[in-house]
């Protein structure tokens, strides 16, 4: 909880400080990596600093933060602190990285705002800034301890296994401890993080969902990100695609991530789009690994048949579970020879040509929906499912890259 004269104080300032968070936090990021480059070897994302994405995040986060700890004194921001903590565990990131964090923002907040850093402001946001900080190292620390080590225990050699093409631009990876020791668990729905050495010697991590795993292996699968107009190509990603092979190793870390399954017998509802099915094969696999009978409704949005991953591996776990059914919307149609358009009804793969569109769909009552996909297409889909009656706190979702979207529920 914040102090009463530090409420007073951000309440104040929480308009200019909110305004001038961009410029903050690129300066900021950019004072911080040119002073200690080191930190970008494997902890940032070089893409996401290059579109501006992390800083956007990053000012999102505080702002939200601070606008919570206003509106709600008496409550902690627990959803938007645990998305950021397991996102900060699948990096390995430490506690003594939180006072480097702290040193680069102040000084970018001092100089940006001038004359209007008094001390009273600054010691204020300072209150904001280690009442967040020191949320998530609880978190994160409570996060490790439970997976059995620190932050500077994630990373751990995997051997590729099988390369198995889904689309020509996606590829699952199967990945087995090389160290011999025991598997880690994962919750339908977590992701892992790989780490590896670009051709310029820097070290990268990207986030990748668990798709399954036995008792031995676990499975991953890397979509290539090409260019697009302005947005370059994903550097990891194509790296991945276009070089792993069985054999190789691969820095893999703990798993993590909040949006998992959850326990019972509600309706499930799982919606994504494009690469965004990941998680829900993941769910969809223990699904039927469990012999559920749940009641789930499978709705996934792809350009064509020939750019779905996993669309047969989906349309026959939907088939194996008696209380499931699907539908799939195809934004170029449906392939010659790949199948006639349904109404998917009754469990069958139908396909509608078009763009998702929930209307006149049945939507189980009483549902958990999860949603993944790119962020316009979650927020169209959402806003959907808000539409027809399901409430904001039964709609989880999760974001590759940093979530822009915190503090927006």
């Amino acid at each position: 909880m914040l102090s009463t004269e530090s409420a007073a104080t951000v309440r104040a300032t929480v308009p200019a400080v909110a305004g001038a968070l961009d410029t903050i936090t690129a300066r900021f990021y950019d004072t911080m990596l040119g002073e200690r480059p080191e930190l970008l070897d494997g902890l940032f994302n070089r893409g996401n600093q290059a579109s501006g994405e992390q800083r956007r995040a990053l000012a999102g986060s505080i702002a939200a933060f601070a606008t919570l700890l206003l509106e709600h004194p008496d409550e902690r921001p627990d959803a938007l602190l645990s998305r950021i903590a397991h996102k900060h565990v699948s990096l390995g990131v430490t506690e003594d990285q939180y006072v480097i964090v702290h040193k680069y923002l102040f000084d970018a907040i001092a100089s940006t705002l001038g004359d209007a850093a008094t001390p009273a402001v600054v010691r204020a946001w300072d209150e904001v800034y280690w009442l967040m900080a020191g949320a998530l190292i609880a978190l994160e620390a409570r996060l490790y301890a439970e997976r059995g080590h620190t932050g500077r225990g994630v990373w751990r050699p995997w051997r590729v296994t099988r390369r198995r093409q889904e689309t020509p631009d996606a590829a699952s990876l199967t990945l087995e401890p090389e160290d011999g020791d025991p598997l880690p668990a994962f919750l339908p729905g977590q992701y892992v993080s790989v780490r590896t050495r670009m051709p310029d010697g820097v070290r990268q991590a990207r986030q990748y969902s668990l798709t399954g795993g036995d008792g031995g292996s676990r499975r991953i699968t890397v979509k290539r990100l090409r260019a697009v107009g302005a947005d370059p190509a994903g550097e990891v990603s194509t790296l991945l695609h276009d070089t792993v092979a069985p054999g190789d190793v691969l820095m893999v870390s703990t798993p993590a991530g909040d949006v998992t399954l959850s326990e019972g017998d509600c309706p499930l509802v799982l919606v994504s789009a494009g690469i965004g099915c990941t998680p829900m094969v993941a769910m969809l696999n223990w699904l039927v690994g469990q012999g559920s009978d749940r009641r789930a409704l499978v709705l996934h949005a792809d350009r064509s048949p020939g750019e779905h991953a996993h669309r047969e591996e989906t349309a026959a776990l939907v088939g194996a579970l008696p209380g499931a059914s699907a539908r799939t919307w195809y934004e170029n149609g449906v392939d010659g020879g790949d199948g006639a358009e349904g109404d998917g009804a009754g469990g069958d793969w139908g396909t509608v040509r078009g763009l998702m569109d929930l209307d006149g769909l049945d939507l189980p009552e009483g549902a958990e929906v999860y949603l993944c996909g790119p962020l316009p297409f979650m927020r169209d889909v959402r806003g959907q499912l808000l539409a027809a009656g399901v409430p904001a706190r039964r709609i989880r979702y999760e974001v590759f890259g940093p979530d822009l979207w915190l503090g927006e529920d």
